[in-house]
């Protein structure tokens, strides 16, 4: 597996140690369940706007690939 620094301020660090604690993980799993819920959002959203996209040029990209 691979390791990513982050850098948070001292609040920042606070917060996510509190919520860890609240919910019963560690601020580690706390911050990959995040990053893992931000890459999901972020790739529906653009998968949604490149088939947009893709309709609404397909005539253009059916003449290209001609």
């Amino acid at each position: 597996m691979n390791e990513l620094i982050i850098r948070l301020s001292a609040g920042e660090q606070a917060e996510c140690a509190d919520l860890a604690d609240a919910t019963g993980r560690t601020p580690e799993e706390l911050v990959l369940d995040a990053v893992r819920a931000l890459l999901r959002t972020e790739r529906d959203r653009v998968g949604a706007e490149a088939s947009r996209l893709a309709r609404r040029h397909a005539p253009l990209l059916k003449r290209l690939g001609e």
